[in-house]
């Protein structure tokens, strides 16, 4: 996140990319990060052009937006999936969904209102560092992300492209 992808945003807003460049920078071996809607729509996410290290070696950017926008996909649908399993199995509200791959990781976290956090990390990361930072993400970036911000942060990204 550079100062000028948050030129002119509200304070909140400023937040939230803040908290997400932290998230990015103090985890070892994330590839891409993403909060989406509840209807799936991409909000916020990592810039994967900063991997650097091995993790870069990971980030790729094909696709029409880059793998942001894939991980945000793929994040909506795992989110649906999920949902609709804990309602058959009357298991309540999903917290948290994680796949395990041989070549990387996805976890996808609730945020507020149906909002979601996404990260697609490296085969090595530490699993439960990134389920920590990602409830830290969650913790600071609920009560916060009301309607008009979740607005705001659709319309930044509209823009952006």
């Amino acid at each position: 996140m550079t100062a000028s992808s948050t030129f002119g945003l509200s304070s909140e807003a400023r937040n939230l990319h803040w908290l997400l460049s932290n998230l990015v920078e103090e985890v070892p071996g994330l590839l891409s990060v993403a909060v989406v809607s509840s209807d799936g729509l991409l909000l916020l996410s990592s810039d994967p052009e900063r991997a650097v290290g091995p993790a870069a070696a990971f980030a790729r950017q094909d696709g029409p937006k880059g793998s942001s926008a894939d991980l945000a996909t793929i994040v909506s649908g795992l989110a649906s999936l999920t949902q609709g399993a804990a309602k058959l199995m009357d298991g309540g509200g999903v917290k948290q969904t994680m796949i395990s791959m041989a070549d990387g990781s996805v976890f996808v976290m609730s945020i507020s209102d149906g909002s979601l956090l996404g990260v697609h990390a490296t085969p090595d990361c530490d699993m439960s560092v990134v389920a920590y930072h990602m409830a830290l993400f969650v913790g600071r970036a609920g009560h916060v992300l009301t309607p008009e911000l979740r607005s705001e942060l659709r319309k930044s990204m509209e823009s952006a492209l």
